[in-house]
């Protein structure tokens, strides 16, 4: 599903240069659930825009399937964005005029799908994340738990292969949050690869391994690591 060819990424930073991602390479077969780990600025957030196609690495290869992605014109990377990956990110991202059903229309009416169509599957999204009662509220009639249930329901809406999120459970209280790491068990049982940035090494349990990054390099590759462990992994 995704292969990471010798890719680096790097920055300046008051004139030096930091390398976010150095010398990664890795396969994430498809229907893998992956938590990305590691320190505040170890290159996490950096590894799931370059996997999902927006920000060039540096150096190397990233290959999703069958495209190198890098090697793609900006209108087909678009296009391989709309048609195989959903983001999940910790600040929903929601239309604020917009009301839940018309937030998950969005990427719809973008894939030029009738309205009839786009208003049935937006439905039946909401109602497979428990908001069937609240297509018509706009986001600050939702709270938040409800917002990134919206934003998942409109992550699902062209039924991605891949997910990638980043701390989707970052500003949830711990109830909500388990429903959400709920939620995305269940998609992965579904066979979708899911790829999950997170600090919370209990949502890192929830996966299938973990990998650790430290300095942009991948120091570990694995079984998620205990609750127990260092805050600092």
């Amino acid at each position: 599903m995704i292969a990471l060819q010798a890719v680096s990424k790097h920055f300046e930073l008051r004139g030096k240069p930091v390398a976010a991602l150095a010398n990664v390479s890795l396969d994430i077969p498809k229907g893998d659930f992956v938590a990305i780990i590691g320190p505040s600025g170890s290159g996490k957030s950096t590894f799931l825009h370059v996997v999902g196609g927006m920000l060039s690495p540096t150096e190397g290869k990233v290959r999703i399937d069958n495209d190198s992605i890098y090697d793609l014109t900006l209108e087909q990377r678009s296009s391989l964005r709309k048609k195989k990956i959903g983001f999940v990110f910790q600040t929903f991202n929601l239309v604020p005029y917009l009301t839940a059903l018309e937030n998950v229309q969005v990427p719809l009416v973008l894939a030029e799908m009738a309205e009839e169509e786009q208003h049935r599957r937006a439905e039946a999204l909401l109602g497979r994340v428990g908001l069937a009662d609240r297509l018509d509220h706009k986001p600050r009639e939702l709270s938040v738990g409800q917002q990134q249930r919206v934003a998942l329901a409109r992550m699902l809406a062209n039924d991605p292969a891949l997910i990638l999120a980043d701390e989707p459970t970052g500003n949830l209280d711990p109830e909500t949050a388990e429903s959400i790491m709920n939620f995305l068990g269940e998609l992965s049982r579904e066979g979708r690869t899911i790829v999950m940035v997170t600090h919370d090494l209990r949502l890192a349990q929830r996966a299938k391994r973990a990998l650790r990054l430290v300095n942009g390099t991948i120091q570990s590759n694995g079984h998620p690591p205990p609750v127990g462990a260092p805050a600092s992994l």
